[in-house]
């Protein structure tokens, strides 16, 4: 391990990142071009990926299509699904490569690939024949892997670039249209995004677009909007998932499938793991659990006004920040915020990597206090993170809420030397409700 971050210290980045170009060229050779044999998406951005992919895959079941998809959540092909253990959205060696030639021995016909910068950097996206590639969103985050914002920008249309200089494919005796759909919602414009040689450019997200939701109305019951007069209700939660189904419906949109056919699909979506996603057995305590991805403070702010149509007596939150020298700026600023915004703030453990989680946990702070919460009143500060959950547990009363983010459906806690231990917020929600329920019961 010492070797390692030496080599990794003297040697540049980009120099390092080639042995990736070399596992990407070989798993594709290994695996026999397996992504020549599908309709391949790619999905990037900043937030929404891995739910858009959610959604999106059920519309595409739901109408014929067998489907293959890697993201953060999970691995999917053909209808079996693996919550991903891995810490890393688009896989390492020939990893991917091989799962495109599982979904293609399946039967699947469309596979979809959440492609990120970081992959991008280490070019995990090469060698992969794209059909067509979507941006959700695009604002700063991910600053201090990349450098600075127009870096991180950057890599994401060249993204765009290098699938729009893949080559046509035929499928099924038909020549595929290179296609890019583009969210509205990108700081600095969407301009170079699309500006390359794509056969359809559409996008989404606000007016004088190609897809506007329109009549938006949120309530307990989930969201409910118009997409060019058609009348669209899903049972989920959150303004920022219309954008999610928006971005959905779209790219079913280029695979022939009409609006009226996406429509009781969408009554009927559920919801991806471990975003927003309730413990219902904590309802038997008359306080509600709420276990969600959300880790930065554009997701956090979209997830209170999820709690808010709750009206929750006392609002208990459970969130750290990761580590690895990365995105440092936004500790203190989430700390602020959910010191603004939640009755009592538990800080806790996230994913400290390399660094010293206690640190990291008081550069949290630093923003609750700021914000006039008191350290053993309001604030707290446990390390252990099922620990801090069974606190939150413990003082939750009758009429609260209790938020548990930033790693969802995740099911490791990275260490130091990238050491991983099982872990799921969703199960560790779970055994402090048991050790609720014994303790009761004495």
């Amino acid at each position: 391990m010492y070797l390692r971050s030496v080599v990794k210290r003297i040697i540049p980045r980009s120099i390092l990142n080639l042995r990736h170009l070399f596992f990407a060229w070989y798993g594709m050779i290994k695996y026999h071009h397996p992504s020549e044999e599908l309709f391949v998406i790619g999905i990037t951005g900043t937030s929404g990926k891995s739910t858009t992919i959610y959604f999106l895959k059920q519309l595409l079941e739901a109408h014929g299509h067998v489907v293959g998809a890697l993201s953060t959540i999970e691995f999917s092909v053909a209808g079996e699904n693996k919550l991903n253990d891995k810490k890393m959205t688009m896989l390492g060696r020939t990893k991917i490569q091989e799962y495109l030639r599982r979904m293609v021995d399946a039967k699947c016909d469309i596979a979809i690939i959440e492609t990120t910068s970081e992959g991008r950097l280490q070019h995990r996206h090469r060698f992969i024949n794209y059909d067509a590639i979507v941006l959700t969103n695009l604002y700063p985050e991910h600053i201090e892997s990349h450098g600075s914002f127009s870096k991180y920008r950057q890599s994401k249309i060249d993204i765009f670039s290098y699938v729009a200089r893949c080559k046509r494919k035929v499928l099924h005796e038909k020549q595929i249209e290179k296609t890019a759909i583009v969210s509205t919602e990108v700081q600095g414009g969407n301009k170079e995004f699309v500006d390359f040689a794509f056969d359809k450019k559409l996008s989404f997200g606000s007016e004088n677009t190609n897809l506007y939701a329109e009549n938006i109305f949120i309530d307990i019951h989930g969201v409910h909007f118009t997409l060019q007069g058609i009348q669209f209700d899903a049972p989920v939660f959150g303004a920022h998932n219309i954008k999610n189904i928006v971005a959905a419906i779209a790219i079913a949109k280029i695979v022939s499938i009409s609006f009226s056919d996406m429509q009781d699909t969408i009554l009927h979506l559920k919801s991806a793991p471990g975003r927003i996603e309730e413990i219902i057995e904590a309802h038997e305590y008359g306080f509600r659990v709420i276990v969600d991805y959300a880790f930065e403070p554009k997701a956090l702010t979209a997830l209170y006004e999820v709690v808010d149509l709750f009206k929750p007596r006392r609002v208990i939150h459970v969130a750290g920040q990761t580590g690895g020298g990365r995105d440092v700026r936004r500790r203190k600023p989430t700390g602020r915020l959910i010191g603004k915004k939640a009755d009592i703030h538990i800080i806790t453990n996230e994913d400290p990597y390399d660094e010293n989680p206690l640190e990291i946990m008081h550069q949290v702070r630093q923003g609750d206090e700021e914000v006039g919460k008191v350290l053993g009143k309001d604030l707290f500060e446990i390390e252990d993170r099922q620990e801090a959950i069974n606190k939150a547990i413990e003082l939750a009363q009758n009429g609260d809420l209790i938020l548990v983010t930033g790693k969802g459906s995740e099911q490791a806690i990275v260490l130091k030397n990238r050491k991983m231990i099982p872990w799921d917020d969703r199960e560790a929600v779970r055994r402090a409700l048991n050790k609720l329920k014994t303790n009761n019961q004495i």
